[in-house]
């Protein structure tokens, strides 16, 4: 089954209002050129301070979609310092990141929480981008496969086949994670292969050849090419990489068929 390909750019703490825009301009100018007919889904996370800014500039560009970082399940209230759905409704957001490790590790986000978010945001009619991975210690105990079984099962307790079939998983190895290290192609699309056998054990194969498996973790042009050969990866939960325009660009035309962009 043919899944379209997504590229994410996730910019985590960076860039202020200016530097977002110029970051921006780069990333329109250069998606201008491509085709979008073999174009994979583009999406970029701003921090929340500059999703009024992207959402401006990007609100007359089909190519592009927005996504937020995160987001607060509870549709309003006493949550000093959270955004709600109906908040990032405003900018037409389309995807939210949720579930990524500096969210569980830095802030002891659990697996029940994560699964609220994801029912919350399926509910809004948007799309839950959801992370899971491991850390150094859990893979050389061997029990990768053991512990993203465990979080994917968790993250989509309740929620039914129809929404699972439109959600977005991102593998996303802990001890790749900006650490310039990255888990070689064959192992990621192994990995990825074995999440998407967790979710036809929960659903159905059928769903689980719908969804869309990321791969994340010091994604870069360099790499693109070879992880996009593998059938399990369907694209990329782009971190630093998407901090500059002409390889966030390079990432997208690597999730292309090479005949469209030579």
């Amino acid at each position: 089954m043919a899944r379209r390909p997504i590229i994410a750019g996730n910019w985590k703490m960076n860039n202020n209002k200016a530097a977002a825009k110029e970051l921006m301009d780069g990333i329109t100018r250069g998606i201008k050129e491509l085709d979008a007919s073999n174009m994979p889904e583009v999406v970029v996370a701003p921090a929340f301070t500059a999703l009024w800014q992207v959402y401006d500039m990007i609100k007359n560009e089909p190519k592009i979609a927005l996504a937020a970082q995160n987001v607060n399940p509870n549709p309003q209230g006493a949550y000093t310092g959270e955004v709600s759905l109906e908040m990032l409704a405003d900018f037409n957001v389309k995807f939210v990141i949720i579930g990524h490790s500096e969210r569980r590790q830095m802030f002891n986000e659990t697996d029940e929480f994560i699964n609220q978010k994801a029912i919350a945001i399926l509910n809004a009619g948007l799309t839950p981008i959801i992370c899971c991975g491991e850390t150094l210690e859990q893979r050389e105990q061997g029990i990768t496969d053991k512990h993203l079984e465990s979080q994917i099962t968790k993250a989509l307790k309740d929620i039914s086949a129809n929404d699972v079939e439109k959600s977005v998983i991102a593998y996303e190895p802990i001890w790749a994670i900006g650490t310039g290290k990255s888990c070689d192609a064959i192992e990621a699309n192994r990995t990825i292969g074995e999440i998407r056998k967790v979710v036809a054990r929960l659903y159905s194969q059928d769903v689980a050849d719908k969804i869309r498996i990321l791969y994340g973790g010091s994604v870069k042009p360099s790499t693109i090419i070879e992880q996009m050969a593998q059938p399990e990866i369907d694209g990329g939960l782009i971190g630093g990489a998407s901090l500059k325009a002409d390889s966030f660009i390079d990432l997208i035309k690597g999730a292309m068929p090479l005949s469209t962009v030579r």
